[in-house]
């Protein structure tokens, strides 16, 4: 079944509020077992999930227009700003995790919502240009490479996850990405190649774990698995009946699941029991044996926390801890 590599409960990524310190401080505090490095998008351009991916390319650039983001031809001011927020992330990341020596969780923008979202110079999407894609999947390959470098020089002793967001892929599998003018969709990309690009993208982190994170509908799990990923984080409450199959398949081949199953914004949270309800319904109802719950499933918000408030924000990590507890403890 599963290896276990994973901690019981994390974050997703983002965060509400703009202090680098606070975050970090709130990111490692809640989980000691499973920390992760916070994003936090309030402070603007190149804090955005985006712009902080876009940052971390090699030999691509991009700059912020009405439109959103667009590559260029030379690093500019949002580029610098990108870099420089994120440099000040890892500056608060390492003062928090000083002898840290479990998991540490670090995010970035996958290929294809990446490719989605940043567009030519011509304004259209890179996902209408396969030599584009290709170039783009290359250049973030590359800055994965030395991000991933740059946080374990900080933190020598943490087993390092790598986390690609990707809400846009399923719309990219099925045609739904909308061009410039909006009143067309680019073309859907075919799934061998979605899979090809995204197991290239997973081979940077040289066979450590790779979790898939999409907080959209429809989550391609077999895909995911088949391009390398140990790990596919989803929000729960999105699952229907119709997904029963692929999820007890991923279950059985070894996939962890990060269950989202707190909500990311702000409202009345249930107790821990409660929360996890759901998902020992789905394994009575998979028929998995109660006892590789806690093998098989890390508890997260359903989402990034970027639009709640901040007391919020600590209450609903908190609520994961408790909810992967009574996972553990109570199975059936």
């Amino acid at each position: 079944m599963n290896d276990n590599r994973f901690g019981p409960a994390t974050g997703i990524g983002s965060l509400p509020g703009g202090d680098a310190r606070e975050a970090a401080k709130t990111a490692t505090g809640s989980f000691e077992d499973f920390p992760f490095l916070p994003e936090l998008p309030a402070r603007g351009p190149g804090a955005d999930m985006i712009g902080r991916t876009a940052g971390l390319l090699v030999e691509l650039y991009a700059r912020v227009e009405p439109s959103g983001w667009r590559i260029g031809d030379r690093p500019g001011r949002d580029t610098r700003r990108a870099r420089s927020w994120l440099g000040e992330d890892l500056d608060a990341l390492e003062e928090f995790t000083q002898g840290h020596e479990g998991q540490l969780k670090i995010q970035a923008v996958g290929p294809w919502t990446l490719a989605s979202a940043l567009e030519l110079k011509n304004g259209e999407a890179a996902l209408s240009d396969p030599g584009a894609c290709r170039d783009l999947a290359a250049s973030l390959a590359e800055g994965l490479r030395l991000h991933l470098a740059e946080v374990r020089r900080r933190v020598p002793g943490a087993q390092l996850v790598l986390q690609l967001d990707e809400p846009s892929l399923t719309a990219v599998l099925r045609g739904r990405v909308r061009t410039a003018s909006g009143y067309r969709t680019h073309r859907a990309v075919d799934r061998q190649v979605v899979e090809a690009i995204l197991r290239e993208v997973v081979g940077v982190h040289g066979g450590g774990p790779v979790v898939v994170h999409s907080c959209a509908p429809d989550v391609p799990f077999a895909l995911l698995r088949r391009a390398g990923a140990a790990a596919v984080s989803f929000d729960f409450s999105l699952l229907t009946e119709r997904d029963d199959e692929v999820i007890g398949e991923a279950v059985e081949g070894g996939t962890r699941l990060f269950a989202g199953v707190v909500p990311g914004v702000d409202g009345p949270l249930s107790d821990p029991a409660g929360s996890v309800m759901g998902v020992r319904t789905l394994w009575r109802r998979l028929g998995l044996s109660p006892g590789l719950l806690a093998e098989a499933v890390t508890v997260t918000p359903a989402c990034g926390l970027a639009g709640a408030s901040p007391a919020y924000a600590r209450q609903a990590l908190a609520h994961c801890v408790r909810a992967a507890r009574s996972l553990a403890d109570n199975p059936e």
